[in-house]
């Protein structure tokens, strides 16, 4: 986590971004949007930068065109990582938002959409979001998953996943690079039982699904083919 990719081209963050609404749910302040009326949620993780992304803020509202109730919780309680803070460089920062407290609050998360009367749960994670993820794949919390670039998860996270997963990695990633994608694909190979789907983006780098600039039609696009593929396996599998 410690790699600078993490912290490259840091976003513009924008509490008024989305279509969306924020509200406390499970304790925590959330990005919520779609009907309340759906039975089939989905839980966004954030990459380091948080939910005021304005780029996550808007595939939540397009996940939400789909029929599905999304949230996106600020599991860093207003405190999101700031390259700026010299300071407070990410190896000091991540020792108040480790992913493991991340995957603990969103239990309490789960259970306020439960509490909704939804019946189908996934979760796709960024980065920092994807080890959140990873760890409700282990524990068939959700039905479903999607890891974007992610950061942190192991060859033993992959082991231990028990409800279909897609991973969607980048051809230019130091933090998950393709040769560490691969060997996911081939661990998840090894498991038949568990859905999966594997794929390696040429020509952008680690945090271009949430971090890529939408005047670039280049990066644009990359970003929108990722995530069509991760609406792709939601629609599939959570239902």
């Amino acid at each position: 986590m410690s790699h600078p990719q993490c912290c490259e081209n840091p976003p513009t963050l924008d509490p008024n971004s989305g279509s969306g609404h924020v509200e406390k749910l499970g304790g925590l302040d959330s990005y919520v949007v779609g009907s309340p009326d759906s039975k089939l949620g989905i839980l966004l993780v954030s990459h380091v930068f948080g939910y005021e992304t304005p780029n996550l803020r808007k595939l939540a509202d397009k996940v939400a065109n789909s029929g599905f109730y999304v949230v996106v919780p600020d599991f860093f309680h207003g405190d999101p990582y700031n390259p700026e803070n010299q300071d407070r460089p990410l190896l000091v920062w991540i020792k108040d938002h480790e992913p493991d407290k991340g995957f603990e609050e969103s239990k309490p998360v789960i259970e306020a959409l439960k509490s909704k009367g939804i019946t189908a749960i996934g979760a796709a994670g960024f980065c920092w979001g994807a080890k959140v993820a990873v760890e409700l794949a282990k524990q068939e919390l959700v039905q479903a998953v999607v890891l974007l670039h992610p950061s942190r998860v192991t060859v033993d996270d992959i082991k231990g996943v028990e409800v279909p997963i897609s991973i969607l990695g980048a051809e230019f990633d130091q933090v998950s690079p393709p040769e560490l994608v691969k060997q996911f694909e081939e661990i998840l190979a090894s498991k038949p039982e568990v859905k999966r789907f594997v794929k390696i983006f040429p020509r952008v780098k680690h945090g271009w699904t949430v971090r890529y600039n939408p005047s670039d039609p280049s990066e644009a696009e990359a970003a929108e083919e990722a995530h069509e593929d991760m609406l792709e396996w939601l629609i599939h599998y959570v239902k």
